[in-house]
């Protein structure tokens, strides 16, 4: 999908000689890999607010350390044996969860958690690398 992507966006003649990440930033885009992962942050920030269904007991503790600076829901990914485990779903996601301020953390509902977090992402781009 990715590279579908990165085609339809050089087929727009302005900005066919640009990279594609600036590509995407004329189009005011993200990339699909960041999009799968803001989905798997909003998912994160229901599932903490109950509000949905899903399970993901067993995966993540909070962090109860509240001397420490973080967002007030830091997340502790279980501790896992191989480092294939540690990145599967939970220990990337507890990362790039612990890095968002508090004010995103603690949003009301899920639309001004999205709305936070797009502007955050904005001036903070998501690593993808490490995730």
């Amino acid at each position: 999908m990715e590279k579908i992507q990165r085609k339809a966006t050089k087929m727009i003649p302005e900005l066919r000689n640009l990279g594609y990440e600036r590509r995407l930033q004329r189009l005011e885009l993200i990339s699909l890999e960041q999009r799968r992962l803001r989905g798997q942050i909003i998912e994160i920030f229901k599932y903490l607010n109950g509000l949905n269904n899903v399970t993901l007991e067993g995966l993540f503790e909070r962090d109860g350390n509240v001397r420490t600076r973080n967002n007030g829901q830091k997340l502790l990914p279980r501790n896992f044996k191989t480092s294939q485990a540690m990145n599967f779903f939970p220990g990337k996601i507890a990362a790039t969860w612990n890095q968002l301020p508090e004010n995103i953390v603690s949003a009301g509902t899920v639309n001004t958690f999205k709305n936070r977090l797009d502007k955050f992402w904005i001036t903070n781009p998501p690593s993808t690398t490490s995730y």
